[in-house]
């Protein structure tokens, strides 16, 4: 996790990670359902490409389904594209599962920083009980992992 900026609300998750691939191959790897597929979820998951569905437009979608490697049990993602500046930033707004605890609304900016050969996302999520603040910290954490591997 990366120290808070001023604004930031404790129940909101604020991260940055750098990535050895130049920006617009990194975008493409958040926007493209056979790429996304291939890293989104902590280890103990995996997300099928048949189960994600990306519009990537104002009004259009960002959902998935992350699957349990061992139970088979579906956690759905389901979200709004609020705002899209390709490929510089995006903003998603979630829809959350009440039945498990996460809050009705959530919201996602994802932000693509250029550095040439390298590429700083920045991600904002929120907002969280601290419980599941910091379940989605643990799971990005990983998910950035299986990315790094990925690009590498």
């Amino acid at each position: 996790m990366t120290d808070r900026p001023a604004g930031i609300a404790d129940t909101d998750v604020f991260m940055t990670r750098a990535f050895t691939a130049p920006r617009d191959v990194v975008w493409r790897f958040w926007t493209e359902p056979e790429l996304l597929s291939r890293w989104f979820g902590p280890h103990t998951t995996h997300t099928p490409v048949e189960m994600i569905e990306i519009d990537m437009r104002p009004g259009g979608v960002w959902n998935l389904v992350m699957v349990d490697n061992e139970t088979g049990e579906e956690y759905p993602f389901k979200n709004d594209v609020v705002e899209v500046d390709a490929p510089v930033s995006f903003v998603l707004r979630g829809h959350g599962d009440t039945s498990r605890g996460l809050p009705e609304t959530l919201f996602v900016r994802v932000e693509f920083h250029d550095h040439g050969d390298k590429t700083r996302v920045t991600l904002h999520e929120g907002p969280f009980t601290a419980e599941f603040r910091d379940m989605t910290i643990t799971g990005w954490d990983e998910s950035f992992a299986k990315l790094d591997g990925e690009l590498a």
